[in-house]
């Protein structure tokens, strides 16, 4: 069940969001759109999944997430295809809001849910860790999977008819893997009714705790998604070559894949917030550190490998948090909750950092993405004392 997961996380993530990157240049010029209207669509689809975020939640908890993934696949699969007939701005924006309810119902959120029902229970917990970890190793290496991919499919035959290699290729591994291999909770006693799941999130969000982990992934999650849109354009700024630029930008994959294994790592000694508390504010230190040291080659590298060692961390220490202060009994509902804030802070983080670039420069956006880095960091701490 977990390999299936590793397999249609990576698949996923490639077709329903990274190749969107390759597909702009083209479709701009097919729709005769400006390239910010064509980008909106996936800012669309990131906002859409935020709001779908706790309704999936809370039927993953109710139902788990055979049905739900299934299902999801199959609206990902037609709209990846519907989104290779559009002619026009509208339906692209239709399109979208589609492709956002169907990651909102097949991305890390309900897979995260899947195993945290799966490996229930205190005496799972390193399955628990080592599942979130195999499927977050795979699935990071789907940029560097599918945007190769995706530019030799529209080299070859076009944006639309590579978008139905794609959308084909998505729905012919996901729906049978999703309807076939995930299973329900293997280790809980009884199950839990929807009354004592809403008494739980009720208790939950009405504490302190609850609130300052959704500031801090809220937080992150901004910096990051900041950094991963503007990271190539900001080393142009500083006169490096768009070449450098993209090549320096991709680390920022692999950094993932090595920040969430030395995370995982150094779970096993200490706890899991002030970790990722410290690696928050490593990516803030690189981060001040851009508009200092960034214009040389080194400094640029250097800065992105800071950086770039909490680029995933978020990802799987969440999902940790959550389920030792809650449980896994309603951890899809309070993981939906939290997403609905970080997930659109994702979306709008980026076109803010944009807005701000123009009227004040990008030394202020560096300084916004290490004081959320901050924010987070800091957040983490007070929660870790509580």
């Amino acid at each position: 069940m977990v390999a299936a997961l590793a397999v249609t996380q990576t698949i996923g993530y490639g077709v329903l969001y990274y190749a969107f990157s390759v597909f702009l240049t083209p479709m701009t010029r097919d729709l005769r759109a400006g390239g910010t209207q064509v980008a909106a669509a996936l800012t669309l689809a990131v906002a859409t999944t935020a709001l779908c975020a706790p309704f999936a939640g809370r039927w993953l908890d109710a139902r788990g997430g055979r049905g739900l993934m299934t299902a999801g696949s199959v609206l990902g699969t037609l709209a990846v295809l519907g989104w290779s007939q559009v002619h026009t701005l509208l339906q692209l924006y239709g399109v979208f809001v589609a492709i956002g309810v169907a990651s909102a119902m097949v991305l890390y959120e309900p897979a995260f849910a899947v195993i945290m029902a799966w490996f229930d229970g205190p005496a799972y917990g390193r399955g628990r860790a080592n599942a979130l970890l195999a499927v977050t190793i795979v699935a990071g290496f789907a940029s560097a999977v599918f945007l190769p991919l995706s530019g030799l499919l529209v080299e070859l035959y076009g944006w639309r008819q590579a978008l139905v290699v794609l959308g084909l290729g998505y729905g012919l591994a996901a729906i049978p893997l999703h309807a076939l291999v995930l299973r329900g909770p293997a280790h809980q006693a009884a199950e839990a009714t929807a009354t004592t799941r809403g008494d739980l999130v009720r208790s939950a969000v009405r504490g302190r705790p609850f609130w300052l982990l959704a500031a801090a992934f809220t937080a992150h999650n901004g910096a990051v998604a900041t950094i991963a849109v503007l990271l190539v354009t900001y080393l142009i700024h500083l006169g490096h070559p768009p070449v450098f630029a993209a090549t320096v930008a991709g680390l920022l994959g692999v950094l993932s894949v090595t920040g969430r294994v030395v995370t995982t790592g150094l779970r096993r000694r200490w706890a899991a917030a002030p970790v990722a508390a410290g690696v928050f504010a490593v990516q803030g230190a690189g981060t001040l550190l851009m508009p200092v040291v960034a214009g040389s080659a080194a400094g640029a590298i250097g800065c992105v490998l800071l950086f770039g060692i909490g680029f995933g961390v978020g990802t799987i220490t969440l999902p940790h948090l959550l389920s030792e202060r809650y449980g896994t009994t309603a951890y899809a509902s309070l993981s939906g909750r939290i997403a609905l804030f970080a997930v659109a802070d994702k979306a709008a983080a980026p076109l803010a950092a944009v807005a701000l670039a123009q009227a004040a420069g990008y030394g202020w956006v560096m300084g916004a993405v290490a004081a959320a880095c901050a924010v987070a960091a800091l957040a983490l701490l007070a929660y870790h004392r509580l």
